[in-house]
């Protein structure tokens, strides 16, 4: 894990939506107490329990929020992509991390302390509406999210993943794949679901030519049915 100097990193493409806010006192605060951290793959960002400390931006890689469950079970609650910020909620709301953060790839990420920010959105009107804006944001996410993941069916929550994971990443230069390899088990995670049933209900989306498999890789093939499937669920 290695640390630099928020000084010597650009912060106005590291942490575009809040840096624009700030006027230049503002920003020599943040010069001076913020940090790039670089995590290794699988490398635990921070755990339940923990007591938050620091706003994070995700400047490159990408990061996984998951919550431990029962039987040694894990939930992805979301995954994040650059320059979203994270770890940032249970502070905010006094309490202990509620969840888990892992770098699902090498990641680098921005940390400003929370003490700092505190002080920074209680004399910037524009700064506490950001973080509004961004916490209403997610609350309402959420809530889709617990509706879809206990109501659709297991075709519908698969579907509905891979459509995510389009929108979030992207495709690769095919036009086609999309640009994070999940394993099985992280994508029946994602939709809440076993490893098995994951297994057995991509295999279907393949025999239907809805999408194809390289390993790791998941090539969209019709993307229109697979956003209806997602959509009636």
């Amino acid at each position: 894990m290695v640390k630099d100097k928020g000084e010597e990193i650009g912060l106005e493409t590291s942490i575009p939506g809040i840096w624009t806010l700030l006027n230049e006192k503002e920003k020599e605060i943040v010069k001076e107490t913020a940090k790039i951290v670089n995590f290794k793959k699988n490398e635990i960002i921070y755990c339940e329990e923990e007591i938050p400390k620091d706003l994070m931006c995700l400047l490159k890689g990408k990061v996984k929020i998951f919550k431990n469950g029962v039987g040694g079970r894990s939930q992805i609650i979301r995954m994040v992509r650059p320059v979203q910020n994270f770890g940032y909620r249970a502070y905010f709301a006094n309490e202990p991390y509620v969840t888990n953060a892992s770098a699902f790839e090498a990641s680098t990420i921005c940390l400003i302390p929370m003490d700092i920010i505190e002080k920074l959105v209680l004399q910037n009107s524009k700064l506490a509406m950001f973080f509004i804006i961004e916490l209403s944001t997610d609350l309402g996410i959420a809530d889709e999210r617990v509706v879809s993941l206990t109501q659709k069916h297991i075709r519908g929550r698969l579907a509905e993943s891979l459509v995510f994971l389009l929108e979030n990443y992207g495709l690769e230069e095919d036009g086609a794949t999309i640009s994070i390899y999940l394993s099985r088990e992280d994508l029946a995670n994602l939709s809440n679901m076993t490893t098995s049933n994951a297994i057995r209900t991509l295999s279907t989306f393949v025999d239907e030519r809805i999408i194809s498999l390289d390993g790791r890789k998941i090539k969209v093939i019709d993307e229109e049915r697979l956003r209806k499937i997602s959509k009636i669920g």
